[in-house]
């Protein structure tokens, strides 16, 4: 293995392996990653390693750019002296340069039975005008986090409709704390909550159409959304001044059991476990239906590997893609040794990881709404903003909701 270093990343060059596939490979294969970080970094090389085994006459340059470099500099890249295959996300984070002509479709590959089948819980999230445009290689789950042994003590449950979470909401109210907690001083986080109010009252296809600019933010159905979010807010379910806290600050209102619960992603299990929390004391449930009918969908931040419209050796990146979204890939790359989150692919195993074991069975078999990406992810970056300042604004003022609303309607008329 030999590296190279480049003004703003580390190429690298894997040496090839003993083991040979069926289906050999030759010529080159050029792969841009934004997988800066040294756990996913190593994980990424080791994943190429691998595939460099299998086709020891391809001769494979890997080059590694800092995560918020690689924004900056992707559109570049991708117009001129593209790679073969290069990482990205999913959803409407990948629509620039879809709109723009530089991701190849590669709608074949997803008609394919492994992929099709074993993939298609992100489907929706890769699809744009019918055709999709990169695949997935790993993901992770939001829901509600909660301390049960606090729900037993109140003689409360998962609840399983909205009904029963503000009924249990109530409960935890009369017995001195917090339903909730939440710091929104990071304006992302109030954002989670309208991602699945809104999914809850109305459905995925509703909240896409939200995230196009293709509905009015004065809309009766957003404002039924806001409304179910402020009866929780009128009972004083969340934690006071969370404006002023980020979410790690957040996090000391469940561990020492001032608020009952908090809506989060995976990523805030290992700080809530190092703060003393054991699992038996924290366990997870899924965000409880609202609207009858409407079918379940999550959010499940995606990361994903696309093929440059510009690349030079398309069938070599195709033959990487299919190899990415293995069963046995996915389960070696997602383990706690390595990303320490979800593999996509149905067929793929978790780490015996309550929390990761949960959300991959939730993901895998109980989200036929779909899977968004997250409001920031999903929303143009200037709607995201103004929306989610807003939604803040609202959690804290929620008699402001016409003038939020009808501000949020300028930007969206401005935006799209």
């Amino acid at each position: 293995m030999r590296s190279i270093l480049l003004a703003s990343a580390a190429a690298l060059t894997v040496a090839g392996g003993a083991f040979a596939g069926s289906h050999q490979l030759s010529g080159d294969l050029k792969i841009f990653l934004d997988t800066s970080n040294p756990a996913p970094r190593a994980t990424m090389e080791a994943m190429i390693a691998r595939f460099q085994e299998q086709h020891p006459d391809l001769n494979i340059e890997t080059t590694v750019i800092d995560r918020e470099a690689y924004k900056t500099q992707i559109r570049n890249f991708l117009t001129a002296n593209a790679p073969d295959v290069a990482t990205w996300y999913a959803a409407n984070r990948m629509t620039p340069y879809v709109n723009a002509g530089l991701f190849e479709d590669v709608s074949d590959l997803w008609a394919e039975p492994e992929i099709a089948e074993n993939l298609a819980s992100t489907k929706g999230a890769m699809t744009i005008d019918g055709k999709q445009w990169g695949v997935p290689y790993t993901y992770y789950q939001w829901g509600v986090y909660y301390r049960k042994d606090i729900y037993e003590e109140l003689g409360i449950g998962e609840p399983a409709d909205f009904d029963e979470m503000v009924a249990n909401c109530e409960k935890m109210i009369e017995s001195g704390r917090k339903c909730y907690t939440i710091g929104t001083k990071w304006l992302w986080t109030a954002s989670g909550w309208f991602d699945y109010l809104n999914m809850r009252t109305h459905g995925f296809d509703f909240h896409m159409s939200m995230a196009r600019g293709e509905v009015e933010w004065t809309d009766d159905r957003v404002r039924e959304t806001f409304a179910n979010w402020r009866r929780l807010i009128d009972l004083g379910a969340f934690v006071d001044d969370h404006q002023n806290k980020d979410w790690q600050q957040s996090l000391p209102f469940i561990v020492d059991g001032s608020a009952g619960a908090i809506l989060k992603g995976n990523f805030a299990v290992a700080p809530l476990r190092e703060a003393g929390l054991t699992d038996e004391q924290l366990d997870f449930h899924q965000f409880p239906p609202i609207t009858p009918g409407v079918a379940l969908a999550e959010d499940a931040p995606t990361d994903t590997f696309h093929i440059p419209a510009n690349a030079s050796n398309k069938d070599n990146a195709r033959e990487f893609l299919r190899f990415v979204a293995s069963a046995s890939e996915q389960t070696e790359i997602n383990n706690g040794k390595n990303l320490g989150q979800l593999p996509v692919n149905a067929m793929s195993g978790v780490d015996d990881d309550k929390f990761l074991n949960e959300g991959f069975a939730m993901l895998s078999t109980n989200s036929p709404g779909g899977v968004a990406q997250f409001f920031d992810r999903d929303f143009p970056a200037e709607m995201a903003k103004a929306a989610m300042e807003g939604m803040q604004e609202f959690m804290v003022f929620p008699d402001n909701l016409d003038d939020i609303l009808e501000r949020l309607e300028s930007v969206r008329q401005d935006v799209y």
